[in-house]
């Protein structure tokens, strides 16, 4: 008997290790699967100390492992300093920062990617649709109240027959979103209190027109696509937060105005964008970037901007590749935003593509500097084989780079057929070599077939060599998919990728 109370004793001592920071569990390898024991619903967040990312969402996540912990809910919230636990993190395939994942039902060999917003009510709503039913009932006017009161969107579905085919197809589409919640009401007090007179499905929200009903054939595939549409604000701010929403939706076409807040005409500016938005709706997504912010800095560089040349429009697809355009006018006006919007949507643009001047001295080092404007002149030259470096001046691995490609350079100089170059891809681009990451190395032989190979050696001058005198074999694959940034190639400009010198762990700067 007493060797089991010293047992007890010990179990209930060891439990009491697991420290919580403002409601948050702190999970270390010692205590990681006595915490999923004992809370087998768990989101965990890995996350480094000094990532950026991960203090912006530190009190949104802390805001919502309160919000759940008030209401008593079994779901909890944990954090894993994973420069600290590497052993964890390897495990868990953490790669960039923050990574979160969802442990359901103690199941700790698969847990689901989180995949919803950064804000307290993304986070809780994504957690209680993955451990509750798709679709709550709603019994009385309160709960319909409080459903729409608590959340920035809910989807209501008013069936009189709830297993009607309707019902079910609504069933169907809840089941396939994760952070909006939604539920369903046979009740003729909740039908009278939002003046509903038959079956309807209602998107309430807190922004814009409020509320949108669904008009239509009613399909699962219809539904999300009407959910999809009106979910977000006609006009979106980009931030850490509302990123997730806005790469995560199937509208791949974006319109940016880059505006400072504390403008004197900010307001009226931002009057005009919306009300060009409203003729496009669910066809290219409206968004507004803060060109003040200094988080937002490298988003005015992927564009060429600087902040003295903001307000400013401009145009991106983000489909296979990510396409630039640019209006011809500077003028930012209802009318003016519609009629660039139109032309795109009627596919009258071309593509916008940067390049800076050719530098008097372009020639005159080792090292060649090519802008968008001599690049193709020299890369697909007839006699010469070309060795580009496609870089930022920003990417912890170019600087790293920069000294070997330099010997590299001085190594070729004299050569009667290989040239060594170096493109700075955040101010220049070109319709034939599209970059995902930094630093990206291709090679241009000579020749008129203008073929492209990509560099996957070793980086370093015994590489490079090798590389050269071989003719582009030893170390080169053709020219392919890249290792692409996912469409959200905007996102990752601020997205969680980075590594404690702004790079990932792969070895490359992701645009």
């Amino acid at each position: 008997m007493f060797k089991f109370l010293v047992f007890c004793t010990l179990a209930v001592a060891s439990r009491a290790e697991i420290a919580e920071e403002e409601d948050v569990l702190v999970l270390k390898k010692t205590n990681f699967d006595e915490a999923l024991q004992a809370h087998p619903n768990l989101l965990v967040e890995f996350y480094a100390p000094w990532c950026g990312h991960c203090k912006a969402l530190a009190p949104e996540y802390a805001k919502a492992a309160g919000m759940l912990k008030a209401e008593g809910s079994g779901i909890r919230l944990a954090k894993v300093d994973a420069t600290e636990e590497t052993e964890l993190a390897q495990e868990y395939g953490v790669r960039g920062y923050p990574t979160i994942k969802f442990f359901k039902g103690g199941d700790k060999e698969s847990p689901k990617e989180y995949s919803a917003g950064r804000q307290a009510d993304d986070i809780v709503s994504w957690l209680k649709k993955r451990t509750g039913p798709a679709v709550a009932t709603l019994n009385e006017v309160t709960d319909a109240e409080s459903l729409i009161a608590d959340n920035e969107v809910a989807v209501v579905g008013f069936f009189k027959d709830a297993g009607s085919a309707d019902a079910k197809a609504f069933e169907k589409a809840a089941e396939a979103i994760d952070d909006i919640p939604f539920a369903m009401t046979s009740s003729d007090a909740v039908y009278s209190k939002f003046e509903v007179s038959k079956d309807s499905i209602i998107l309430f929200k807190k922004f814009d027109e409020g509320r949108n009903t669904f008009d239509g054939e009613l399909t699962k595939e219809a539904l999300l696509s009407f959910v999809k549409a009106n979910q977000l604000p006609l006009v979106i701010e980009f931030t850490e937060q509302t990123a997730p929403k806005i790469f995560g939706g199937d509208i791949k076409s974006h319109i940016l105005m880059f505006v400072p807040k504390t403008a004197s005409d900010f307001q009226d500016r931002m009057d005009e964008f919306k009300k060009a938005a409203e003729g496009f709706k669910g066809q290219i997504l409206f968004i507004f970037i803060d060109s003040d912010v200094d988080d937002n800095q490298r988003i005015l560089e992927f564009f060429g901007l600087k902040r003295e040349e903001c307000p400013a429009i401009r145009l991106i697809t983000l489909e296979d590749e990510m396409t630039k355009y640019k209006p011809e006018t500077d003028s930012i006006t209802a009318e003016s935003i519609t009629a660039f919007c139109t032309q795109f949507t009627e596919g009258k643009l071309k593509p916008h593509l940067m390049s800076q001047d050719i530098p008097e001295d372009w020639d005159k080092n080792p090292v060649k500097v090519l802008v968008g404007k001599n690049f193709e002149e020299v890369a697909f030259s007839l006699s010469k084989n070309v060795f580009v470096e496609f870089y930022a001046p920003w990417c912890g691995h170019c600087k790293q780079l920069a000294p070997i490609w330099e010997k590299l350079g001085e190594k070729y100089k004299d050569s009667a057929d290989i040239i060594i170059a170096k493109m700075d891809s955040t101010a220049n681009e070109i319709e034939a070599v599209k970059v995902h990451s930094f630093p990206t190395l291709k090679f241009f032989p000579a020749g008129e077939e203008h073929k492209v190979i990509d560099y996957n050696g070793e980086r370093t001058l015994e590489g490079f060599t090798k590389f050269l005198e071989s003719g582009g074999k030893d170390g080169g694959a053709p020219a392919g998919d890249d290792d692409d940034l996912d469409p959200e190639g905007l996102e990752d400009v601020e997205d969680d990728s980075d590594g404690e010198d702004g790079t990932d762990d792969d070895g490359h700067d992701e645009l």
